[in-house]
């Protein structure tokens, strides 16, 4: 890859996608294979993908409290489901949704 092609990427590509699918993919992978760490391992991947956009667009102190946030969806997930009671799907479809739009209007909305 050029790196003329990767700054296009690190300029369209948005962040929030990253995130839905380290969060909602991992959950999937994890479910679908019965192994966990196979779905940890794309949910890592989506926060690495995540967390490198957000150090290039907005700095490390921004990155580090992004990937605070993107941990805490994932142990929310699990609170939901676990604690709560709420079905799994709907308790990863929810701290995704959420994770994602954090991260839109953070790092990923263009400056007006």
């Amino acid at each position: 890859m050029s790196t003329s092609t990767l700054s296009r990427v690190q300029a369209r590509f948005p962040s929030a996608v990253a995130v839905a699918v380290g969060l909602a993919a991992g959950f999937g992978v994890a479910q679908g294979t019965g192994v966990r760490a196979l779905g940890g391992v794309v949910f890592a991947a989506g926060g690495l993908a995540a967390g490198w956009l957000w150090y290039r667009r907005r700095g490390a102190a921004v990155a580090a409290a992004l990937a605070a946030g993107y941990v805490a969806a994932f142990v929310g997930a699990h609170v939901l489901a676990l604690g709560v009671g709420w079905p799994s799907w709907l308790a990863v479809g929810v701290v995704t949704v959420v994770a994602a739009a954090v991260s839109w209007v953070v790092a990923d909305r263009p400056s007006s």
